[in-house]
């Protein structure tokens, strides 16, 4: 099944964004984070994963440059995962990814983060994963938190866009879109949710 676009006006996040003034040199070092809870006894184990698509400056809204999900980081390692988890069991948030924006080559002016669950061995949608929960935070100021509440039929969903013209600073887009489809197609469209 290929990857559609659920709910293209999709669903705010509940934190709030950044300003960028005069002063700001806008986001530098962006955490974003998920968390979940295992799955009930008897049941397949449920798995999250944290995919971020980079575009270039060229062409902001076509083919992702690269993609970084859980085996792979970015070419310069300005993206990469901090923490992974198959399964959802620890404390606190089980699957974080760190975005070094500052230090990203001039060359890219957006990235797209999304949420994928595993389809293995079991289809699953966000109805069926047990208290998720997102975070995304520069420092210690929270850019915006979820519940997936408004993407529930969707088996992934894009969760933050960060942009930037030129070399100014970047500038923090946030939303909640749900896709269905497989993981593969996700990486592939999840950057088409956003074109203007």
């Amino acid at each position: 099944m290929s990857a559609r676009q659920l709910g293209a006006n999709g669903r705010a996040g509940t934190g709030k964004g950044t300003l960028v003034d005069g002063l700001n040199k806008g986001l530098r070092k962006v955490e974003i984070a998920v968390r979940w809870d295992p799955s009930p006894a008897g049941q397949p184990s449920t798995d999250l994963d944290l995919v971020a698509a980079t575009y270039p400056a060229d062409d902001p809204h076509g083919d992702p440059a690269y993609v970084v999900h859980f085996d792979s980081r970015s070419p310069d390692g300005t993206i990469y995962l901090n923490r992974d988890s198959k399964d959802g069991q620890g404390f606190g948030y089980d699957e974080v990814m760190t975005l070094e924006l500052d230090r990203l080559d001039s060359r890219y002016a957006r990235v797209v983060v999304g949420v994928v669950i595993q389809q293995r061995p079991a289809e699953r949608t966000f109805v069926s994963v047990v208290n998720p929960g997102l975070r995304i935070r520069e420092g210690y100021d929270v850019l915006a938190e979820d519940d997936f509440g408004g993407v529930l039929g969707a088996t992934a969903a894009t969760v933050a866009e960060f942009t930037r013209d030129g070399s100014g600073p970047w500038s923090f887009h946030p939303g909640i879109r749900g896709f269905e489809g497989d993981p593969v197609s996700f990486a592939r469209t999840m950057g088409a949710a956003h074109r203007p």
